[in-house]
């Protein structure tokens, strides 16, 4: 969709010496999805597949088009800004019946943002990356065994951009696929029930045209590798997210209140009532002493 114009190289100095951590995980959130019929096509995953041998597409085909830096396509944006959600570090295109949804952390920050759709759930998330492309191949070798060890069924397949990850988990079927940038590296997790994550599925052709007009805006700023380019929600949503996230704590300490309440009420009528002092036994003529005629 967008043409693509020289790049300028007028990025502050970036320390590739950082090393390269664990910070990446493999959050894929699979228990969003209900748990899917059990997948036992064990010949269809082999284990000791090559990625080496999976062609990676020359990022000058333009067949592949996106996903695009914005130092690249920043002047064409602002002719299809109004069909595209800027997230900050990626700006994505929504799906037709796509709808958004945002993860908070408990701060009432913006973690991540997926889009759902009738297929499945789709999660873009850009990281900071080297100069040097090959970042994604080795988070995919990292993301694939931490994946099998969590118990999933792991195939590498080729997709547009090169190596993909299919996994089938006992809760959704996922699809991974990465893409390196300059200084950066797109990751794009496409989630729903089993077999919606194979290819040639209406979940992974949306995936697919969603990261092909994904823009991605790394910053000048020094960051480690692997480290997640933040969320900024547009100004708007934000708004709306910050009144639904404080109505939640009103209504939280309002229930907990609540609670304090009722148990004090309930503690203060437990408590037993202070002993009376007896009054001297009375018979029928009279009081006992009255009857020894003491008094």
């Amino acid at each position: 969709m967008f043409g693509r114009k020289k790049r300028s190289d007028d990025y502050d100095e970036y320390d590739d010496r950082y090393e390269e951590s664990d910070a990446y995980d493999a959050d894929y959130g699979a228990a969003a999805y209900t748990e899917g019929a059990a997948f036992d096509d064990d010949a269809a995953f082999d284990d000791d597949v090559d990625t080496a041998d999976i062609p990676v597409i020359d990022p000058a085909d333009a067949t592949k088009a996106g996903p695009y830096d914005y130092e690249d396509v920043a002047e064409l944006l602002t002719a299809v800004a109004e069909q595209r959600l800027d997230l900050g570090s990626v700006i994505i295109p929504v799906p037709p019946g796509g709808q958004l949804q945002v993860e908070m952390t408990p701060d009432g920050t913006p973690q991540a943002v997926h889009l759902a759709t009738d297929h499945g759930r789709l999660t873009v998330a850009a990281y900071a990356a080297p100069k040097s492309p090959g970042q994604w191949r080795t988070v995919a070798a990292d993301l694939a065994d931490s994946l099998r060890k969590d118990g999933a069924k792991v195939a590498v397949e080729s997709g547009p951009w090169g190596r993909e990850l299919l996994a089938i988990t006992e809760g959704a079927d996922l699809r991974f696929i990465g893409v390196d940038g300059y200084r950066w590296m797109v990751r794009l997790v496409a989630a729903g029930p089993s077999g919606a994550a194979d290819a040639g599925t209406p979940l992974v052709a949306a995936a697919r045209a969603m990261l092909r007009e994904t823009v991605v805006r790394r910053g000048t700023d020094p960051l480690p590798v692997r480290d997640p380019l933040p969320v900024v929600l547009p100004p708007q949503l934000a708004d709306q997210l910050t009144a639904a996230h404080q109505a939640q704590v009103d209504a939280q300490q309002e229930q907990l209140a609540a609670q304090a309440a009722a148990a004090a009420q309930q503690s203060a009528g437990s408590v037993i009532p202070p002993r009376m002092p007896q009054e001297p036994r009375r018979g029928a003529d009279g009081s006992a002493m009255q009857q020894l005629g003491l008094n």
